[in-house]
């Protein structure tokens, strides 16, 4: 069996394959009518029959393909998918990033798909349920998006929107009613201090929309790896800076997505108001 660590390309080409065909179950799952199936840190936080479906249906075809791979999922962790010791390549997954708007039917939902080699994102996808459209990177190889009005080989550029108050910012919210409040309180400051903010409800797709101008900017706490791996490289390779505040990495405490000229402000302005705070 092969343990050999394939370079970006060849491992994009595996996370585009198999997210497709998990898009299409989770598509399909959704037309035949969806019911929660469980909750998880609330009751508002649920999990749906398709997660868990679609999550199995990616682990499965992972384990075919590279089976010496380690694979991490928003479901079920790394479950029975740890492989041996010593693997260097993980897939981090979030079968269904925007449960509740594809509990809905809101088409803001996506299957997310990354490739990690030793501890760092090297290829990601992330694919619309709902519409099909496609984002995918590779480290150092750039952003792509299909679908849509992009052709297959247009690369994408983020906004070059110098003025944070010109900026429309997205942002998402936890479930805990205390990290909301929190979060409410910091988005109530905020709101003042740029064009206007915009709430799709899957971080992935938000950072996939920052990574093509769609917004220009993007912040959020309390995201897991499965939230934003795949999003994140997207994000970085269309020339967004993704970081955390005072010079932290991007993880559970916040993540800013903004194109370099707005980095610096909204981070600024983020650390004011306490942003990585509360619950």
């Amino acid at each position: 069996m092969d343990r050999s660590v394939p370079p970006p390309g060849e491992l994009l080409e595996i996370a585009v394959d198999v997210a497709r065909d998990a898009a299409a179950t989770a598509h399909r799952m959704r037309a035949e009518g969806v019911s929660v199936a469980a909750t998880k840190s609330t009751v508002t936080d649920v999990v749906t029959a398709a997660d868990r479906a679609v999550e199995r249906q990616v682990v499965d075809a992972l384990r075919r393909l590279r089976p010496h791979d380690a694979v991490l999922g928003e479901e079920y962790g790394e479950g029975d998918a740890a492989p041996a010791d010593g693997a260097r390549v993980r897939w981090i997954v979030d079968p269904i990033d925007g449960t509740v708007n594809y509990l809905y039917g809101l088409p803001y939902c996506a299957v997310s798909l990354a490739a990690e080699v030793d501890g760092a994102v090297v290829a990601g996808v992330v694919r619309n349920v709902a519409t099909g459209e496609q984002w995918t990177a590779t480290a150092g190889g750039g952003a792509y998006r299909i679908g849509g009005a992009y052709r297959v080989d247009e690369r994408l550029r983020c906004s070059d929107e110098t003025d944070l108050g010109q900026a429309l910012v997205a942002t998402g919210f936890g479930y805990d009613a205390g990290r909301r409040s929190h979060q409410a309180r910091v988005l109530a400051e905020l709101i003042a201090h740029v064009r206007d903010i915009r709430r799709q409800g899957a971080a992935a797709l938000d950072l996939c929309l920052a990574a093509e101008g769609r917004v220009d900017a993007y912040y959020e706490k309390g995201l897991a790896a499965w939230d934003q791996a795949a999003g994140a490289l997207v994000a970085t390779e269309a020339g967004l800076r993704v970081g955390g505040l005072g010079g932290l990495p991007a993880g559970p405490d916040l993540v800013i997505a903004a194109p370099p000229a707005l980095f610096a402000p909204l981070h600024d302005r983020l650390a004011d108001l306490d942003a990585s705070g509360g619950p």
